[in-house]
Formats: C-alpha cells, sequence, structure tokens
C-alpha cells in the first residue's frame, strides 16, 4: 500500500500575474509536492470577492521518484486584480469522516494578480425613453459611533475604551478627507459621501484632545474634518454631508416624538461646533431603523429626507417574492403591503443576498404616514440598498466588485424597460466607517481609487451625494409610497417590530423590556417637569440622563449585566435628583402632561400568518395581543386600545398587568398594559389611548396590523 503523505515538500505558483484584456485572470497553474499520495488533495484560491475551491478531476496527479506530484490548472476569467492567498491542501486521512484538524496539512503562498491597463471592458450603454442614456447613481455613507460606556459619567474612561478608540485614528481623523480628496482629484463633478457622527462620540473625541487620552493622537482630530466640509460639489452641496442624526445614537422609531426632536437638535449643535457647518436636511437614523410614525417628528426637526434600509421598501409590495428563512426575517404582514406589485425582481450574484432585490424601487420617494386625526405627513425615504452595501462594508472595491454587481443592477433595469429619466435609479452603500473593512485604511486610499478609476472610464454609473441627486431628480410627493418598519441587516436582519431591542420578551423577564418600561417612567418625569416647571436650571441634568439612556447599545448588547444596568443607572439617578420636585408637583395639582405611552409591540407577530419554529417556519395562532408601558406621575386612570376596522371603530380596555417587574433596582418604572385583538378583522388600524389621575389625555401613532 502506497505510504499518506507526510508534509507538503514544494509550492509553485506565479507570484505576479497581470490580467488579461477582459479585466480578469488569464489561465495559469499552481504545482505542489508532496511525500506520498494525497488522499483529498485540494487548493482554495481566498480571492477578495469570495472563495474558489479546486478539487476533484480538475486535479491532476503525476508520480516520479516517491514524490506525488498535483497539479492545477486555474481557468482564465476566475480572479478580479488584487491580493489571492492559495492555500494547498491534503487531508491524511483515507475516510475523511473520521478527520479532524489535525489531519489536514496545508501551505500557503501568496499571488499578486495586477490590473491590465489597457483592457478596455466592452460597456455597453443603453438607452430609455426619448433616448435617454440610462444611468445608475449612488452614493456612500459612513457612520460613526461610540456610546458613553457610563450612562451617568460622561467622564468615564478605562483601559478598554483607550483601545477601543486609539485603533479608530484613521476613521476618526484622516480616512474621510482622504477619500474625497482622490473624488475631487478625479474630477468627479457630484462625488461626495454623507456621514453620521454621534454627539457622544464627538464629546469623547473632543476629551481625548484635551486631556491627551489615547496616547495623544487625537489632538486636533477635527482639523482636516472641517477643512474638506467646505469642498463643495458642481451644484453648491457639501462633498462631505454631515446628516443630521440622534445625539446618543437612539433607536428612534421607539422613543416619543418630542425626544427625536430634541436629538435631532442637541446633535445640530455639536456638528456646528465640531466641523464649522451645517447639520443636513438628510438624516441617518440610527441603525437605519425607520417607522413611518417617526415622520412627524422628523418635519418638525427640519429633516427634509430619511435614509432607510431597502428591502423594507420592496416587502411592502403586494406580490412580494418572500424568500423563505433564508431572508431572516418572517413574511410582510399583509397590512404593511400596500403598494403596487413590481415585475423586475433580481436575485443578485457574488455576494450575499439573501433575498430578491427590485431595481425600479432602488430611488428616493416620498413616503407617508397617517396620524389618528386623518392628517398625511410625508418625507423623502432615500434607500440604502442592503446586500450591496453589506458587501461594500467589507473594503469597497475589491470587496464589492462594483462593475459586476452594480452592473447586474443596470442589465435588469435596461432588460426591464424600467428606466424612468425624471427619477433614476439611485441609492447608498452604507455602513459603519470605523469598524472592519469598510474601517481600513484601504477602503479610503487603495480601493477608493480603484473605483475612482473605474468611474473615470464607465459612463453607466455615477458616484453623488444625496443633495445633488435631488437637485437634479426630485421626486413627486403626489406618488407617495409606504415602507414597512424595520433596520439594517446587522441587527438580526431588522425584522419590522425591531425585536433586537426586544430581546427575550417571550421569556418571564427580558432585560430589554425591563428598560423599556424603565425608561418610559423616567421620560414621563422629564416631560412633565418641563411643562409645568420652563427654564429650571436642572433640567439640562435630567435631560441629558433621559437622552443618554436612549442609546440604543443599551439593549443591542442584551445579557450583559454592564449593557442591561444602564437605563436604569440613568433613570435612577435623574428621579432622585428631582423626586422632591415631582412630590411638590403632585402636592400643587399642577400636572398637565399626559402619560407617556411606549411603542406598541404585537405577539405573535403576523396573527394568524407565519411564525419561527427550530430552524422552519410554522402557523401563527390567529389570536393577537398588543402589549405596551404606559406612565404617568400621577397615576393611570385608563388605558384604551382604539381600533379601526372595515366594520368601524372599536374601543377595548386595556388590561394593567402592575409594574413591569424590574430585576435592575429601578426606582420607577411604567406599567404593563395588554389587549387581546379580535380574530379575523382583516386589515386593521389601533392606537392606545390614556388618561392620568387629573384628566390629562395622550395618544400614540396610528398602528397597523392584518389579523387573519
Amino acid at each position: 500500500m502506497t505510504d499518506v503523505f507526510t508534509r507538503i515538500l514544494q509550492l509553485d505558483l506565479p507570484e505576479t500575474l497581470q490580467c488579461d484584456e477582459s479585466g480578469k485572470n488569464p489561465a495559469f497553474t499552481i504545482t505542489f509536492v508532496a511525500d506520498g499520495m494525497i488522499p483529498f488533495p485540494q487548493v482554495i484560491l481566498h480571492a477578495p470577492d469570495r472563495q474558489h475551491l479546486i478539487k476533484g478531476q480538475v486535479l491532476r496527479e503525476t508520480v516520479a521518484g516517491g514524490e506525488y506530484t498535483y497539479t492545477a490548472t486555474v481557468p482564465a476569467g476566475l480572479l478580479w486584480p488584487g491580493d489571492i492567498q492559495v492555500q494547498a491542501e491534503g487531508c491524511r486521512q483515507a475516510d475523511i469522516r473520521q478527520a479532524g484538524g489535525g489531519d489536514w496539512i496545508k501551505e500557503f503562498r501568496r499571488l499578486r494578480l495586477t490590473p491590465n491597463v489597457k483592457a478596455k471592458p466592452v460597456i455597453r450603454v443603453a438607452t430609455g425613453p426619448g433616448d435617454t442614456p440610462v444611468k445608475l447613481y449612488f452614493g456612500i455613507h459612513k457612520h460613526m459611533h461610540q456610546p458613553y460606556y457610563n450612562a451617568t459619567d460622561r467622564h468615564y474612561w478605562d483601559g478598554e475604551k483607550d483601545s477601543i478608540f486609539g485603533a479608530r485614528g484613521g476613521p476618526y481623523t484622516h480616512f474621510i478627507p482622504t477619500a474625497v480628496r482622490q473624488y475631487l482629484g478625479g474630477g468627479l463633478p457630484h462625488a461626495g459621501l454623507s456621514t453620521s457622527w454621534s454627539g457622544s462620540l464627538i464629546e469623547q473625541l473632543d476629551r481625548c484632545a484635551a486631556d491627551g487620552l489615547c496616547g495623544g493622537r487625537f489632538g486636533g482630530w477635527n482639523h482636516e474634518l472641517r477643512a474638506i466640509a467646505q469642498e463643495k460639489t458642481a451644484l453648491g452641496h457639501p462633498r462631505v454631508d454631515f446628516v443630521a442624526f440622534g445625539f446618543f445614537h437612539p433607536l428612534m422609531a421607539l422613543i416619543p416624538a418630542r425626544n427625536i426632536v430634541k436629538q435631532v437638535e442637541w446633535h445640530r449643535a455639536i456638528i456646528r461646533s465640531a466641523f464649522g457647518v451645517e447639520a443636513s436636511s438628510v438624516m441617518f437614523p440610527p441603525e437605519t431603523a425607520f417607522h413611518v410614525r417617526m415622520i412627524p417628528a422628523l418635519n418638525q426637526a427640519g429633516v427634509k429626507a430619511v435614509i432607510y434600509d431597502s428591502i423594507h421598501r420592496f416587502r411592502a409590495c403586494r406580490d412580494y417574492p418572500y424568500a423563505g428563512i433564508n431572508e431572516g426575517m418572517l413574511p410582510p404582514n399583509p397590512a404593511e403591503q400596500v403598494n403596487p406589485p413590481v415585475h423586475d425582481w433580481l436575485q443578485l450574484r457574488n455576494i450575499w443576498a439573501g433575498s430578491k432585490i427590485s431595481p425600479s424601487l432602488l430611488k428616493p420617494e416620498y413616503v407617508q404616514y397617517e396620524d389618528p386625526d386623518g392628517q398625511v405627513h410625508q418625507i423623502i425615504a432615500v434607500p440604502a440598498e442592503r446586500y450591496i452595501g453589506n458587501e461594500d462594508a467589507r473594503g469597497g472595491f475589491g470587496a464589492l466588485q462594483y462593475p459586476d454587481v452594480l452592473g447586474q443592477v443596470y442589465n435588469q433595469i435596461v432588460d426591464t424597460g424600467s428606466f424612468d429619466p425624471k427619477h433614476p435609479p439611485f441609492f447608498l452603500l452604507h455602513s459603519d466607517g470605523d469598524n472592519h473593512g469598510g474601517g481600513a485604511d484601504s477602503y479610503y486610499n487603495h480601493n477608493t481609487g480603484q473605483l475612482v478609476q473605474w468611474l473615470q472610464g464607465d459612463p453607466r454609473f455615477e458616484l453623488t451625494t444625496v443633495h445633488d441627486y435631488l437637485d437634479r431628480f426630485p421626486p413627486d410627493p403626489a406618488q407617495a409610497a409606504h415602507i414597512e418598519p424595520g433596520s439594517w441587516s446587522g441587527a438580526d436582519n431588522g425584522d419590522p417590530q425591531f425585536m433586537k431591542w426586544f430581546s427575550r420578551y417571550d421569556q418571564p423577564y427580558s432585560p430589554d423590556l425591563n428598560s423599556w418600561a424603565v425608561l418610559t417612567a423616567f421620560q414621563n418625569v422629564v416631560h412633565t417637569l418641563e411643562d409645568a416647571m420652563p427654564g429650571k436650571p436642572w433640567l439640562d441634568d435630567i435631560n441629558r440622563l433621559m437622552l443618554t439612556a436612549e442609546t440604543s447599545c443599551y439593549w443591542y448588547w442584551t445579557g450583559q449585566h454592564v449593557w442591561d444596568q444602564q437605563v436604569t443607572n440613568a433613570a435612577n439617578a435623574g428621579y432622585g435628583m428631582v423626586k422632591s420636585q415631582v412630590d411638590a408637583l403632585l402636592a400643587a395639582g399642577k400636572d398637565r402632561t399626559g402619560p407617556t405611552i411606549f411603542a406598541p409591540w404585537v405577539t405573535p407577530e403576523n396573527p394568524g400568518g407565519k411564525r419561527w419554529g427550530q430552524g422552519c417556519l410554522l402557523d401563527a395562532p390567529r389570536e393577537g395581543t398588543v402589549h405596551t408601558f404606559v406612565h404617568d406621575i400621577s397615576g393611570l386612570k385608563k388605558v384604551t386600545l382604539v381600533l379601526r376596522a372595515a366594520s368601524g371603530e372599536t374601543r377595548v380596555a386595556m388590561t394593567d398587568n402592575g409594574p413591569y417587574p424590574s430585576q435592575t433596582g429601578a426606582a420607577i418604572t411604567a406599567h404593563y398594559f395588554t389587549a387581546k385583538l379580535p380574530v379575523g378583522a382583516g386589515d386593521v388600524r389601533y392606537y392606545i389611548e390614556a388618561e392620568d389621575g387629573k384628566g390629562n389625555v395622550a395618544r400614540g401613532a396610528l398602528e397597523r396590523v392584518y389579523l387573519a
């Protein structure tokens, strides 16, 4: 019997190859030699965009002098330019089912695949209505954030924070200017990027500069950013658009409207101070979390356009091609599927894409919300493409092969005849600008350079800012659409009920629900004192504690005590400061603020539809329940669920289950209310109304659900 190999003696392949005229690799061979027979030889090519496995009959075996030589022929057109890690390996176990990690012997080499500067790819520029050239527009958004690691002490600092901030010197100082200067040098007239910076990050960077933290690397951290903020596009808009945001990174869909406004106003002030410019009229909501009930508050805060994750527009179409459990979300609730069907669904290749996209819907458009009084509120919604943005987050050009992936979108637009010259496709590639590939030096330097070179020679695509696009192609307010709620894919796929922030909701105790209940109570305390005692100096302190407590990170890391405790700590500190003021207000009978109502959620998510099983979908019960938290310092007289169905309006008294049972030592917490939903009511609109002990009434937002 032939001895099984013990080691790989030699691995031969080119060190450098130039791409051929196609822009990809020419055919080449990889050879490796072993000191015995390899039962399962294979070669893995680790390319920036994906892995390629070569095994089986593609590998040719020859034997000479007791050495076994394996030759793999790599076909032309497999690889894009970049660094390729070549891994030759084999398993010493004849029965691969019995093999462990130690049975695989591996050898590595690196191949540098360089672009063919003479290569001229065939570019098909199609024409649309009126012989208008078809063009796809896209933008880039970079998000920067650090929370306060101690909600009650803004000066808290330790070695962990020093390390986290210290590792992000480039993203927080010069990376963005580096990228934008390449847009300028490349002659791209409308190119720029938008970027969101939380107030908590900016405050901490200012402290790093003032106190010499992180080895002093943040001294003058904003100088280059302030300079690049003055650069303008061909239409006079900022090349770097510091967008509107929430100061402390709140999940805006789950906080009161007045707090959304306050978070935005606070943020505008610190952007002005840090960068010497006004924050934009475009908003990137934290976690890309959007719900149409936010629109009135955004309007009030001066926001004209809001960025959202594209899948939630797709899912709001009738006849949406739901992809099953691979989509990572339950099927859309039929109450959300009010937009007309489309017929250009596309399954993207060569990137992870858990569901199909519709290129014709990738464009800014008005969306609207109708409140309980029947008033309609509108805002422009700008799509951030879920799957292409997620791939761009791995490192930009190289990780994402823009010509190939965006070319698929372009070709689908052409093939389906869906190009509208007045409203051409436009979407953002959104990602963290300070984490992983999307926050790396290579993204903003080399890979941005590749992006610029590509755009210079490909007239099918144009990098543009949101403002430049909207100036040229304003959406029609008469064509308002609907978008289902939800966030980005990094939040457990960003489902419509924001369950990433309701972790363990179906268990006897949920740290997330506890934090929402505590926060709801504290919000009512602050709002009531604000309304009754405007101008008091201590209001600033309790407002800051309240807004800090809304930081979405305190829910994101559920199960870690240090995070689960943060909201309670802030609420306890704030309530302790003003408890005497609350008592005095109650004694004087001057409470004129209605109850605070937390955004409701429904279980099961789709009554009569589908729910999650173990790796599968199961039928959900038809009986649904509405849940919420309500609090008022004067106590609650009644809480009512108001249902509007085809049969008319029904008012249902909600059940008071008492204060949510806190395990964090909360000084105050809201009452937990539930109400059963009628089976078979169909497409329903509903809101919650609450009256306190002084007769003050508050109403929540108008929600929607389908009851099968």
